[in-house]
């Protein structure tokens, strides 16, 4: 019987590394630990175990581009 060997992330606590791979696959260019690590950062976006949220990096990315529209 083939062993499963999909491995399982948690989006609330990522290693930078495993980051880096989910972002590269998902823009389909080259993203590194490094500039996971620089936004990361830039956003205070750290946790103590030196892990990421995924949700609150994407936020933050989002933050970067969004441009508020006010309610007319």
């Amino acid at each position: 019987m083939p062993k499963d060997t999909t491995k399982t992330l948690a989006i609330t606590a990522m290693q930078p590394s495993d980051l880096a791979v989910v972002l590269s696959n998902a823009y389909r260019r080259k993203v590194t630990e490094e500039q996971v690590l620089e936004i990361a950062k830039a956003g205070n976006l750290l946790a103590a175990d030196g892990t990421i949220n995924l949700i609150h990096y994407t936020a933050y990315l989002a933050g970067e581009e969004c441009v508020v529209i006010p309610w007319v």
